[in-house]
């Protein structure tokens, strides 16, 4: 059998509406199932992965392998899933800025870095008070432009998803204001 669409990852052909793998658990949630919306997956092959973000524009969603040190891209169109960035300095979680560029927490640099327009990346914050970050995990960015991310020891206890490394500063979550300039300002 042929089809002119993708499958999803092997996962099922047809999927059925509505989703019968979508249980709602508290009936206040209800209002948000849409009926024609089944569960798919995309891809496999992940250790494990984070930090989904969707590219509406280019029309993919782009997420972290963290242990295989990666960036993966899917593309709605095709279903096509390809490598985005290989290293990826153990990128963890991602989100897009006010302008769409790229803003992805760094296990391995213990950082958080933003990919321009170019592909050129800039570092927006890698210290707090002169001491390294520990390795910013997950981000947001807030509709003034300020980011705000956490700082968890993940990335540093081993060298599964980072480097190991000793802490030195508390685990927190920071926030790097709009108008801030490679990080040294940020706020705890």
């Amino acid at each position: 059998m042929t089809t002119d669409y993708p499958l999803s990852a092997g996962w099922r052909d047809f999927p059925r509406y509505p989703d019968p793998a979508i249980e709602i658990l508290d009936d206040r949630f209800r209002q948000y199932a849409i009926f024609s919306a089944p569960v798919e997956r995309l891809y496999t092959g992940c250790r494990w992965s984070e930090g989904p973000v969707w590219f509406g524009d280019g029309r993919y969603l782009l997420w972290s392998d963290i242990p295989n040190n990666r960036i993966l891209k899917w593309e709605e169109e095709t279903g096509a899933v390809s490598e985005f960035r290989r290293p990826s300095d153990f990128s963890n979680g991602n989100t897009r800025d006010r302008q769409g560029r790229l803003v992805t927490c760094q296990h391995g640099g213990r950082r958080m870095a933003r990919t321009e327009h170019d592909g050129a990346i800039t570092v927006l914050m890698d210290s707090w008070q002169d001491r390294p970050l520990n390795s910013p995990n997950d981000v947001v960015v807030k509709s003034d432009g300020s980011i705000w991310f956490t700082d968890p020891v993940f990335g540093i206890l081993g060298n599964y998803e980072g480097h190991k490394a000793e802490s030195e500063i508390q685990q927190a979550v920071y926030r790097l204001d709009a108008g801030d300039r490679a990080g040294r300002r940020g706020h705890r």
